[in-house]
Protein backbone atom coordinates (compact mmCIF):
# COMPACT_ATOMS: atom_id res chain seq x y z
CA UNK A 1 0.00 0.00 0.00
CA UNK A 2 1.02 3.66 -0.60
CA UNK A 3 -0.25 6.27 1.54
CA UNK A 4 -0.65 9.82 0.43
CA UNK A 5 -0.78 12.86 2.34
CA UNK A 6 -1.89 16.72 1.91
CA UNK A 7 -1.54 18.63 4.17
CA UNK A 8 1.98 18.62 6.37
CA UNK A 9 1.43 20.67 9.30
CA UNK A 10 1.92 19.65 13.03
CA UNK A 11 -1.09 16.78 12.52
CA UNK A 12 -0.26 15.85 9.26
CA UNK A 13 3.00 15.58 9.24
CA UNK A 14 2.71 13.50 12.55
CA UNK A 15 0.37 11.35 10.64
CA UNK A 16 3.38 10.60 7.85
CA UNK A 17 5.91 10.18 10.80
CA UNK A 18 3.58 7.09 11.73
CA UNK A 19 3.28 6.04 8.56
CA UNK A 20 6.95 6.04 7.60
CA UNK A 21 7.78 4.19 11.10
CA UNK A 22 5.05 1.55 10.13
CA UNK A 23 7.26 1.07 6.48
CA UNK A 24 4.25 2.21 4.84
CA UNK A 25 5.50 4.03 1.19
CA UNK A 26 4.36 7.68 1.88
CA UNK A 27 4.13 10.47 -0.76
CA UNK A 28 3.28 14.18 0.54
CA UNK A 29 2.10 17.57 -0.33
CA UNK A 30 1.88 20.60 1.65
CA UNK A 31 1.20 24.21 0.40
CA UNK A 32 4.74 25.25 1.44
CA UNK A 33 7.75 22.42 1.26
CA UNK A 34 9.86 23.69 4.14
CA UNK A 35 7.36 22.08 6.40
CA UNK A 36 7.84 18.44 4.89
CA UNK A 37 11.71 18.65 4.40
CA UNK A 38 12.46 16.52 8.02
CA UNK A 39 10.26 14.09 6.51
CA UNK A 40 11.62 14.12 3.31
CA UNK A 41 14.68 13.10 5.04
CA UNK A 42 13.28 10.50 7.17
CA UNK A 43 12.13 8.73 3.52
CA UNK A 44 8.91 10.65 2.08
CA UNK A 45 8.81 11.21 -0.86
CA UNK A 46 7.46 14.67 -2.25
CA UNK A 47 4.88 15.22 -4.87
CA UNK A 48 4.75 18.54 -6.56
CA UNK A 49 0.97 19.20 -6.23
CA UNK A 50 -2.36 17.58 -4.44
CA UNK A 51 -3.57 15.55 -7.59
CA UNK A 52 0.34 14.38 -7.89
CA UNK A 53 -0.29 12.50 -4.12
CA UNK A 54 -2.86 11.33 -5.33
CA UNK A 55 -2.10 9.51 -8.87
CA UNK A 56 0.71 7.80 -6.65
CA UNK A 57 -1.24 6.68 -3.97
CA UNK A 58 -3.81 3.96 -3.31
CA UNK A 59 -5.41 5.92 -0.13
CA UNK A 60 -5.35 9.98 0.19
CA UNK A 61 -5.27 11.03 3.59
CA UNK A 62 -6.07 14.89 3.92
CA UNK A 63 -5.68 17.22 7.28
CA UNK A 64 -5.89 20.84 6.40
CA UNK A 65 -7.32 23.42 8.84
CA UNK A 66 -10.38 24.55 7.63
CA UNK A 67 -13.17 23.86 4.40
CA UNK A 68 -11.47 27.13 2.84
CA UNK A 69 -7.79 25.47 2.88
CA UNK A 70 -9.45 21.84 1.99
CA UNK A 71 -11.43 23.75 -1.18
CA UNK A 72 -8.07 24.80 -2.35
CA UNK A 73 -6.12 20.95 -2.70
CA UNK A 74 -9.28 19.57 -4.12
CA UNK A 75 -10.57 21.04 -6.93
CA UNK A 76 -9.05 22.01 -10.14
CA UNK A 77 -6.44 20.91 -12.28
CA UNK A 78 -3.88 19.91 -9.76
CA UNK A 79 -6.57 18.74 -7.55
CA UNK A 80 -6.96 15.47 -5.33
CA UNK A 81 -10.36 14.78 -7.51
CA UNK A 82 -8.62 14.96 -10.70
CA UNK A 83 -6.78 11.78 -10.06
CA UNK A 84 -9.12 9.93 -7.70
CA UNK A 85 -10.56 7.20 -9.73
CA UNK A 86 -10.46 3.80 -8.15
CA UNK A 87 -8.26 5.30 -4.60
CA UNK A 88 -9.70 5.91 -1.85
CA UNK A 89 -9.47 9.42 0.17
CA UNK A 90 -9.91 9.58 4.00
CA UNK A 91 -10.73 13.45 5.08
CA UNK A 92 -9.78 13.78 8.11
CA UNK A 93 -10.55 17.26 8.88
CA UNK A 94 -12.42 19.11 11.07
CA UNK A 95 -14.92 20.49 9.00
CA UNK A 96 -18.73 20.99 8.67
CA UNK A 97 -20.66 17.98 8.26
CA UNK A 98 -22.45 19.06 4.70
CA UNK A 99 -19.19 19.80 3.79
CA UNK A 100 -17.83 16.51 3.57
CA UNK A 101 -21.02 15.50 2.21
CA UNK A 102 -20.67 17.79 -0.65
CA UNK A 103 -17.17 15.92 -0.92
CA UNK A 104 -17.94 12.50 -0.56
CA UNK A 105 -20.42 13.11 -3.69
CA UNK A 106 -17.77 14.69 -5.51
CA UNK A 107 -15.53 11.89 -4.93
CA UNK A 108 -18.20 9.40 -6.27
CA UNK A 109 -18.51 11.08 -9.48
CA UNK A 110 -14.77 11.36 -9.84
CA UNK A 111 -14.80 7.69 -9.57
CA UNK A 112 -13.43 7.11 -6.07
CA UNK A 113 -14.60 6.23 -2.82
CA UNK A 114 -14.29 9.17 0.59
CA UNK A 115 -14.49 8.49 4.16
CA UNK A 116 -15.29 10.67 6.59
CA UNK A 117 -12.38 9.95 9.45
CA UNK A 118 -11.61 12.95 11.41
CA UNK A 119 -9.21 12.16 14.85
CA UNK A 120 -9.65 12.37 18.36
CA UNK A 121 -6.34 14.00 20.15
CA UNK A 122 -3.07 16.26 20.09
CA UNK A 123 0.25 16.04 18.89
CA UNK A 124 0.94 14.51 21.92
CA UNK A 125 -1.87 11.44 21.69
CA UNK A 126 -0.53 11.08 18.13
CA UNK A 127 3.23 10.85 19.26
CA UNK A 128 2.38 8.36 22.07
CA UNK A 129 0.36 6.10 19.69
CA UNK A 130 -3.05 6.80 21.63
CA UNK A 131 -4.77 8.92 18.55
CA UNK A 132 -8.71 7.72 18.07
CA UNK A 133 -9.91 7.39 14.55
CA UNK A 134 -13.83 7.62 14.11
CA UNK A 135 -15.12 7.03 11.12
CA UNK A 136 -18.05 7.58 8.41
CA UNK A 137 -18.99 5.75 5.44
CA UNK A 138 -18.36 2.63 3.17
CA UNK A 139 -16.97 -0.29 5.39
CA UNK A 140 -15.13 -2.32 2.75
CA UNK A 141 -13.52 1.13 1.74
CA UNK A 142 -12.42 1.28 5.68
CA UNK A 143 -11.35 -2.83 5.15
CA UNK A 144 -9.27 -1.55 2.70
CA UNK A 145 -7.33 1.30 4.18
CA UNK A 146 -7.42 0.43 7.40
CA UNK A 147 -3.55 -1.10 8.04
CA UNK A 148 -2.63 2.79 7.27
CA UNK A 149 -5.21 4.16 9.63
CA UNK A 150 -4.02 2.01 12.30
CA UNK A 151 0.00 3.03 12.19
CA UNK A 152 -1.47 6.34 12.70
CA UNK A 153 -3.50 5.67 15.82
CA UNK A 154 -4.25 2.00 17.24
CA UNK A 155 -8.42 2.90 17.63
CA UNK A 156 -10.14 2.91 14.50
CA UNK A 157 -14.09 2.98 15.13
CA UNK A 158 -16.73 2.93 11.89
CA UNK A 159 -19.39 5.19 12.85
CA UNK A 160 -21.95 4.87 10.40
CA UNK A 161 -22.30 7.22 7.18
CA UNK A 162 -20.11 10.29 5.64
CA UNK A 163 -20.91 13.31 8.10
CA UNK A 164 -21.61 10.98 11.26
CA UNK A 165 -18.01 11.13 12.09
CA UNK A 166 -17.47 14.92 11.62
CA UNK A 167 -20.79 15.48 13.90
CA UNK A 168 -19.19 12.99 16.16
CA UNK A 169 -16.02 14.82 16.64
CA UNK A 170 -17.63 18.25 17.03
CA UNK A 171 -19.73 16.82 19.34
CA UNK A 172 -16.48 15.67 21.36
CA UNK A 173 -14.53 18.84 20.99
CA UNK A 174 -17.25 21.31 21.97
CA UNK A 175 -16.09 19.63 25.36
CA UNK A 176 -12.74 20.70 25.18
CA UNK A 177 -12.85 24.97 25.52
CA UNK A 178 -15.86 24.47 28.09
CA UNK A 179 -13.74 22.00 30.53
CA UNK A 180 -10.48 24.32 30.28
CA UNK A 181 -13.60 27.36 30.73
CA UNK A 182 -15.15 25.63 34.05
CA UNK A 183 -11.15 24.42 35.15
CA UNK A 184 -10.32 28.43 34.65
CA UNK A 185 -13.31 29.60 36.85
CA UNK A 186 -12.53 26.91 39.64
CA UNK A 187 -8.94 28.19 39.49
CA UNK A 188 -9.62 32.22 39.58
CA UNK A 189 -11.86 31.75 42.47
CA UNK A 190 -9.30 29.20 44.64
CA UNK A 191 -6.39 31.78 43.82
CA UNK A 192 -8.64 35.45 44.68
CA UNK A 193 -8.84 33.03 47.86
CA UNK A 194 -5.38 33.33 48.74
CA UNK A 195 -4.49 29.70 47.51
CA UNK A 196 -0.97 29.37 45.38
CA UNK A 197 -2.27 29.17 41.88
CA UNK A 198 0.03 26.18 40.84
CA UNK A 199 -1.34 24.61 44.38
CA UNK A 200 -4.82 24.91 43.65
CA UNK A 201 -4.02 23.50 39.82
CA UNK A 202 -2.78 20.60 40.92
CA UNK A 203 -5.23 20.07 43.85
CA UNK A 204 -8.17 20.15 41.00
CA UNK A 205 -6.12 17.96 38.87
CA UNK A 206 -5.86 14.98 41.61
CA UNK A 207 -8.93 14.58 41.92
CA UNK A 208 -12.42 13.67 40.35
CA UNK A 209 -12.92 16.41 38.53
CA UNK A 210 -9.78 15.70 36.34
CA UNK A 211 -10.62 14.37 32.74
CA UNK A 212 -7.65 13.16 30.43
CA UNK A 213 -7.92 16.24 28.29
CA UNK A 214 -7.46 18.21 31.40
CA UNK A 215 -4.71 15.89 32.63
CA UNK A 216 -2.66 17.03 29.95
CA UNK A 217 -3.72 20.55 29.18
CA UNK A 218 -4.83 22.14 32.17
CA UNK A 219 -0.46 22.12 33.24
CA UNK A 220 -0.29 24.43 30.32
CA UNK A 221 -1.56 27.16 32.60
CA UNK A 222 1.29 27.28 34.40
CA UNK A 223 3.26 27.89 31.23
CA UNK A 224 2.02 28.26 27.82
CA UNK A 225 3.70 25.91 25.16
CA UNK A 226 5.73 29.35 22.29
CA UNK A 227 4.07 27.27 20.09
CA UNK A 228 0.34 26.26 20.08
CA UNK A 229 -0.95 23.13 20.44
CA UNK A 230 -4.22 24.36 19.77
CA UNK A 231 -4.82 27.61 19.17
CA UNK A 232 -7.73 29.82 20.39
CA UNK A 233 -9.09 30.41 16.65
CA UNK A 234 -8.71 26.62 15.78
CA UNK A 235 -10.99 26.03 19.21
CA UNK A 236 -13.56 28.93 18.35
CA UNK A 237 -13.88 27.62 14.74
CA UNK A 238 -14.50 23.99 16.07
CA UNK A 239 -16.80 25.76 18.88
CA UNK A 240 -18.43 27.50 15.89
CA UNK A 241 -19.53 24.43 13.45
CA UNK A 242 -21.20 22.78 17.17
CA UNK A 243 -23.26 25.93 17.62
CA UNK A 244 -23.90 26.22 13.69
CA UNK A 245 -25.40 21.89 13.93
CA UNK A 246 -26.85 22.25 17.37
CA UNK A 247 -29.03 25.32 15.40
CA UNK A 248 -29.39 23.36 12.71
CA UNK A 249 -30.50 20.12 14.60
CA UNK A 250 -32.79 22.14 17.61
CA UNK A 251 -30.20 21.34 20.30
CA UNK A 252 -29.61 24.06 22.69
CA UNK A 253 -25.81 24.26 23.64
CA UNK A 254 -25.66 27.15 26.31
CA UNK A 255 -22.06 25.86 27.45
CA UNK A 256 -21.04 25.84 23.99
CA UNK A 257 -22.17 29.17 23.17
CA UNK A 258 -20.34 30.82 26.33
CA UNK A 259 -16.89 29.11 25.49
CA UNK A 260 -17.44 30.81 22.16
CA UNK A 261 -17.68 34.50 23.72
CA UNK A 262 -14.48 34.18 25.83
CA UNK A 263 -12.72 32.72 22.95
CA UNK A 264 -14.16 35.30 21.46
CA UNK A 265 -12.47 37.74 24.51
CA UNK A 266 -9.36 35.80 23.63
CA UNK A 267 -9.21 37.76 20.19
CA UNK A 268 -10.28 40.83 21.74
CA UNK A 269 -7.09 40.55 23.97
CA UNK A 270 -5.18 39.74 21.29
CA UNK A 271 -4.45 36.22 23.17
CA UNK A 272 -5.75 34.60 20.64
CA UNK A 273 -2.41 32.84 18.98
CA UNK A 274 -2.22 31.10 22.36
CA UNK A 275 -2.97 27.71 23.57
CA UNK A 276 -6.41 27.48 23.91
CA UNK A 277 -5.24 27.24 28.06
CA UNK A 278 -4.53 30.79 27.61
CA UNK A 279 -8.78 31.00 28.45
CA UNK A 280 -7.17 31.30 32.09
CA UNK A 281 -5.63 34.40 31.36
CA UNK A 282 -8.05 35.84 29.38
CA UNK A 283 -11.01 35.23 32.63
CA UNK A 284 -8.58 36.85 35.16
CA UNK A 285 -7.69 39.75 32.64
CA UNK A 286 -11.11 40.45 32.58
CA UNK A 287 -11.50 40.05 36.82
CA UNK A 288 -8.80 42.60 37.25
CA UNK A 289 -5.51 40.99 37.34
CA UNK A 290 -2.82 42.01 34.98
CA UNK A 291 -1.40 38.84 34.56
CA UNK A 292 1.88 38.63 32.50
CA UNK A 293 1.21 35.39 29.70
CA UNK A 294 3.97 32.55 31.33
CA UNK A 295 5.66 31.07 28.05
CA UNK A 296 7.74 28.10 28.42
CA UNK A 297 11.19 27.73 27.10
CA UNK A 298 11.52 24.94 24.03
CA UNK A 299 11.37 21.99 26.10
CA UNK A 300 10.28 22.52 29.14
CA UNK A 301 6.57 22.83 28.45
CA UNK A 302 4.19 19.77 30.40
CA UNK A 303 3.80 17.01 27.51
Amino acid sequence: MIAGIVGLGEMGGGFAERLLAANIETVGYNRTRGKAERLIAKGLRWAESPREVAERSDVVLTMVTNGEALAAITAGPDGILAALGGKVWCEMSTIAVDDVKELANAAAAAGGTLLDAPVLGSQVSLAQGKLVIMVGGDEAALARVRPALEAIGPKVFHVGEVGQAKAMKIAVNLNLSTQILALSEGLLLAVRSGIPRDTALDIMLGGAMASPMLAYRAPLIKALPEKAWFDCNMMHKDVNLALALGEELGVPLPTTATSAAWLSAAKGQGLDHHDFAVLYYVLARAAGERLEIPIATAGSASK
